[in-house]
């Protein structure tokens, strides 16, 4: 009786489809078809009526004659992911994955958006299925992004990669160990690669450092860290295309690779 005042006092209702789709079972098309199918009940009564809400914490939700089981907390990590390590939970090459970087996390995370192998830098994971679709959908999420190149960029070359990609890029080293700068969206990612690569400019080297604002600043290569609630709201503000812009100061402090 406790329990059902303080749910009555505390409800935090949701769509049925957005639930099931949080828990992962479906996608939210996918959900609105197993409602609209008599495969949901919400406290042992059949639901079919698209709309309907629930509360996760509260309602006894089964899904295709399964209970639905919250999850007891959303997790919102940044990894620092090493050279030659696949941005996967599992590889079928045998190759080192995440997985091996996060045995100390009990909860059941995965990484959002992809870090190519020989890449390194910043990985956002996490269990928050919403969220997770949101980032994957906003295709003008700024990433920034360092790399290292063979011999420097000319000025014009600077220009046609910005002309092409959208991106800022400035120069943060110089002669005999060119590295660069660059934000962008992940979309446009392989394009950069590629404009360099055709005006004979492969990238060597490339890291990861912020998405957004949330930044990687100093976290070791294969350690991690929880994002603060600060941190995951600025990350739902850029992904909305409300994201300051970083300071020049605060560019001018982060290291550069070697």
């Amino acid at each position: 009786m406790l329990n059902a005042r303080l749910c009555a006092t505390n409800s935090m209702e949701e769509r049925l489809q957005k639930i099931i789709a949080r828990a992962g079972l479906a996608s939210r098309r996918h959900a609105e078809e197993m409602i609209a199918s008599g495969l949901v009940t919400v406290n042992g009564r059949l639901v079919t009526e698209l709309g309907t809400k629930a509360d996760e914490s509260c309602d006894h939700i089964k899904v295709a004659g399964k209970l639905l089981r919250p999850e007891i907390r959303r997790v919102y990590l940044i990894l620092h992911k090493p050279p030659e390590v696949v941005s996967t939970l599992s590889d079928p090459e045998g190759r080192r994955s995440l997985r091996e970087l996060l045995h100390a996390v009990p909860e059941r995370v995965f990484p959002v958006g992809r870090l190519e192998y020989h890449s390194s830098g910043l990985v956002f994971l996490t269990n928050d299925g919403d969220l997770a679709n949101r980032i994957l959908k906003a295709h003008h999420l700024p990433q920034t992004y360092q790399f290292k190149l063979e011999a420097p960029l000319a000025f014009t070359e600077v220009e046609s990669v910005r002309r092409a990609t959208g991106a800022r890029i400035r120069q943060l080293r110089s002669k005999d160990s060119p590295w660069y700068e660059v934000t962008l969206s992940e979309a446009r990612r392989d394009v950069l690669r590629n404009r360099l690569f055709r005006a004979g400019h492969p990238v060597e080297k490339m890291k990861r450092t912020a998405i957004g604002d949330i930044e990687l600043g100093s976290l070791a290569p294969g350690r991690y860290r929880e994002l603060s609630s600060a941190e995951v709201a600025a990350l739902s503000r850029a992904i909305d295309g409300r994201t300051r812009t970083r300071s020049s100061s605060s560019r001018h402090i982060r290291r550069t690779p070697r």
